[in-house]
């Protein structure tokens, strides 16, 4: 489908996080340190995963998916923010402003739906344990993820099909370090006030399910837990606070953004910053800190790697 022909806008300014030249410079630092660690920090849950035959389970196969995520959603928007705040005009062509919104909502709803899988397989695993493996069968696991990336493909399609029929002919300013969605499309030269509110029904819809999904799925394991012998509940207390610590850190912007959104974009914007650059760096650093399996086949790989280093 090919944009209309009055669209004469075929770039749009974002005006990023802070217009001081001192403040950019230290953001520069800061966040290139950070989309460093987020890069160093899933790819270490992958090689670890990958390369340990004893974290080869429902679990971590899920939990690999979800770095992958993380990994494409602080890159989506995050390098080009990085070198914006060396520039002095931060522009972005349509294509590319189109792009970094489809990509959001695709991975964003990917990810809303892959925590549910992970909900799914904690409960599974905690209150029927006996019959785990054959529950959390290949085909199911499959079936889960590639469930979560069809849900996120159709609400990203169904999002960015209005934006390819709106015309805009300036202004073409976008306050925010990305193009996001909301305030794009109040940017179009015609009435987007229904448009506005559909798009935010969607995304708000989506993240209310999902989470509402998560807190009784949650709820169950938790009174279930509760009531075994204590020998036998705290590893399982303490691979659901995990679980339970990234789904608060992933959702709680999407509510403030989607089921109850602000008209004061500096609020989104400090939320667009945790949703899109703090998540995906903080996932991994709850998973090695609250995991004894990952920190143990972390130890393991790099004595592996220590020991064959020492004998060349």
């Amino acid at each position: 489908m090919e944009r209309v022909n009055y669209s004469v806008v075929s770039e749009f300014i974002l005006l990023g996080l802070s217009k001081s030249q001192n403040l950019q410079i230290l953001f520069f630092l800061g966040f290139f340190a950070v989309y460093v660690g987020i890069v160093l920090g899933n790819l270490l849950i992958l090689v670890t995963v990958t390369f340990d035959s004893r974290l080869h389970t429902p679990m971590y196969f899920l939990l690999i998916n979800l770095s992958c995520i993380d990994m494409i959603l602080a890159s989506f928007a995050t390098p080009k923010m990085i070198v914006d705040f060396l520039r002095e005009q931060k522009t972005i062509s349509w294509w590319g402003c189109y792009s970094q919104m489809f990509f959001m909502h695709l991975l964003g709803g990917s990810e809303m739906m892959l925590l549910v899988s992970m909900a799914i397989d904690r409960y599974v695993a905690i209150c029927k344990p006996l019959h785990y493996m054959t529950i959390m069968s290949p085909r199911v696991l499959v079936g889960l993820v590639l469930t979560s990336y069809a849900v996120g493909f159709v609400h990203s399609s169904s999002q960015m099909a209005f934006m390819l029929n709106l015309p805009f002919c300036g202004p073409n300013v976008v306050d925010s370090f990305f193009c996001d969605l909301p305030l794009v499309i109040k940017l179009a030269c015609k009435d987007t006030y229904m448009l506005q509110l559909l798009v935010v029904a969607d995304s708000g819809l989506l993240s209310l399910i999902c989470f509402l999904l998560l807190l009784v799925s949650y709820t169950i394991i938790i009174y279930s837990v509760r009531h075994r012998a204590a020998s036998g509940s705290s590893k399982a207390f303490s691979t659901l606070s995990a679980h339970i610590t990234v789904v608060t850190l992933f959702f709680d912007p999407c509510v403030f953004i989607y089921v109850w959104p602000f008209n004061r974009y500096s609020v989104d914007k400090i939320l667009s910053v945790f949703y899109t650059i703090f998540t995906p760096l903080l996932n991994p650093i709850i998973y090695t800190l609250r995991n004894e399996e990952v920190k143990a086949a972390i130890k393991k790989i790099r004595t592996r790697h220590i020991n064959s280093t020492h004998s060349l």
